[in-house]
């Protein structure tokens, strides 16, 4: 698997205004050139009597598939900027379309650089990024005396449990970083004396997203 890298996990939307013009800018997750493709037809339908919809999307953990466009802008002040913002964060797997309006002053090459990279921020402020991780699921089968070591070395090492459950035995899942597997497998052999059972499952992808983990299908 691929190392650590950021999504768009949750589109929004901004606007700014810049000399009577409006820049609204949309953003969306894609996981494929044509979502985006699809995402900006529909955002030129909403916005049909807008002058310019620039657009910018960048797909895959290693930014595999990148495209941007002025939509008749000059060249390089509107995408290319967009692109810069993005790019800057480190997001993928995202979508971007800034609709302008056009407001009937000329605001020259700076002035659009300016302002396409700042209605992609304003949009950027109303969605949710979030980090996608590889880890594996640890299932832990304990007797009750080693409850208590297991749960203070998952808390002490900031791994969540996805869950616990308690019969004549404790079992716990938990999702664990990928590069901590082996130490934290290492720390609950040791502090249970070997009696804990651990069984690790498949490598998969997780995240937080406000507080929640999630797991994600690839």
């Amino acid at each position: 698997m691929e190392e650590a890298y950021k999504i768009l996990y949750r589109g929004g939307s901004g606007e700014i205004t810049e000399k009577k013009s409006r820049f609204i800018a949309d953003l969306k997750p894609v996981s494929s050139e044509e979502e985006a493709l699809a995402f900006i037809e529909e955002i030129r339908k909403k916005y049909w009597d807008a002058r310019h919809h620039c657009y910018v999307y960048r797909i895959g953990e290693r930014s595999q598939t990148v495209r941007f466009s002025d939509d008749g802008e000059p060249a390089q002040t509107a995408g290319k900027p967009m692109l810069d913002v993005l790019a800057g964060r480190d997001i993928h797997d995202v979508c971007a379309v800034v609709t302008r309006y056009f407001g009937g002053t000329l605001l020259g090459t700076g002035g659009l650089v300016r302002a396409y990279s700042q209605a992609v921020q304003a949009g950027l402020e109303n969605c949710l990024v979030v980090e996608k991780r590889p880890g594996v699921r640890l299932s832990v089968d304990t007797d009750y005396s080693s409850v208590g070591k297991i749960q203070y070395i998952a808390a002490q090492t900031g791994i969540t449990a996805l869950e616990s459950v308690y019969t004549d035995r404790a079992s716990f899942t938990y999702m664990v970083p990928e590069e901590q597997a082996e130490d934290f497998e290492a720390q609950l052999t040791e502090a249970t004396a070997g009696r804990a059972v651990l069984h690790r499952s498949e490598t998969v992808y997780y995240g937080l997203a406000e507080g929640e983990l999630i797991l994600f299908e690839k």
